[in-house]
C-alpha cells in the first residue's frame, strides 16, 4: 500500500537501484544487487519496499511506434471551452482509449491537455484531429507540432 505521506528521501542505495531499474527493469536481481553492491536478499526486499511506498508504480515494455508503423508522432495542444469544464473527465477517459494516444498530460495554464499522438503519416493524424478533437463538441481549439524527435530521460 502507498504511504499516503509519500515516499520520503531515498537514500544512496534506493537511488542507485531507481536508477538501475529505470535503464532495464528486467534486470535479474542477482546483477541489480551485484551493481548495487549490496546482498541479494537485500537488494529484494529494498525493490519492494520501493513499490509498497509508491516510488515504483509498475514495469512496463516501451514500444518503438515507428516499429508498429506510427512513424509520424505529434503533441496537440488542447483547450476545452469555459462552458463545457465539466466534461474535463469525461474528454480525458475517451481521448485516453484511441490507440494514436501514446501519453495524455492534463495541465494547468493556457491550455488543458496536451496529446502525445503516434500515427502512421500526416493523412492520419490530420484525421485523427479533425474526428477527435476539432469535431469534439468540448474542444474549442487545438495546436499540433510535429516530434522530430523523442529522448526518454
Amino acid at each position: 500500500m502507498n504511504n499516503p505521506r509519500g515516499p520520503g528521501p531515498l537514500d544512496e542505495v534506493d537511488s542507485t537501484l531507481v536508477e538501475l531499474l529505470k535503464e532495464n527493469a528486467r534486470m535479474p536481481n542477482s546483477r541489480l544487487a551485484e551493481l548495487a553492491g549490496i546482498a541479494q536478499s537485500t537488494c529484494i526486499a529494498r525493490v519492494r519496499s520501493l513499490e509498497e511506498r509508491g516510488v515504483i508504480t509498475g514495469y512496463t515494455a516501451r514500444l518503438s511506434p515507428a516499429a508498429l508503423g506510427f512513424t509520424l508522432q505529434a503533441l496537440i495542444s488542447v483547450s476545452i471551452k469555459s462552458g463545457a469544464r465539466h466534461n474535463l473527465s469525461s474528454f480525458s477517459d475517451e481521448i485516453r482509449t484511441r490507440t494514436e494516444v501514446v501519453e495524455l498530460f492534463f495541465l494547468g495554464g493556457a491550455e488543458d491537455f496536451v496529446i502525445h499522438v503516434a500515427t502512421r503519416d500526416s493523412d492520419h493524424l490530420r484525421e485523427f484531429v479533425v474526428s477527435n478533437l476539432s469535431a469534439h463538441p468540448a474542444v474549442a481549439a487545438t495546436r499540433t507540432s510535429i516530434v522530430f524527435d523523442h529522448i526518454v530521460n
